[in-house]
């Protein structure tokens, strides 16, 4: 049977929107939709505060394609074995948008309880 990949799009953005704050998911969605799933994770590589997302994503992207990403922490080598076959790589990044747009809102949520 297969999996409803919109539900497990929203059990990733629940976890990251309670990792992060709406500016780095904002962000980290941008370059994502602009420049690709790589640039994505090297934008994430770049701050101690982001590789919680980086982890996070990476392990999300495992799970779904066990047989196209390393085990490494080469960026660089993972994604290129996911972009050996385009549909892969198209779904990857739709799967991390989708993602990254609940997390914005469990982000905006979490932040407007806060302020109560």
């Amino acid at each position: 049977m297969a999996k409803n990949l919109d539900i497990t799009c929203a059990k990733l953005g629940a976890d990251l929107g309670a990792q992060s704050d709406d500016k780095t998911l904002t962000d980290a969605l941008w370059v994502l939709e602009e420049q690709g799933v790589y640039a994505f994770f090297l934008f994430l590589a770049q701050k101690s505060e982001r590789r919680r997302i980086f982890a996070s994503c990476r392990t999300f992207l495992q799970e779904h394609f066990p047989d196209g990403l390393g085990s490494g922490n080469d960026v660089f080598k993972a994604t290129q074995a996911i972009a050996t076959d385009v549909d892969k790589l198209l779904l990857a990044r739709d799967l991390l948008r989708q993602s990254l747009i609940y997390a914005r809102y469990h982000a905006k949520a979490g932040a407007s309880g806060r302020e109560r």
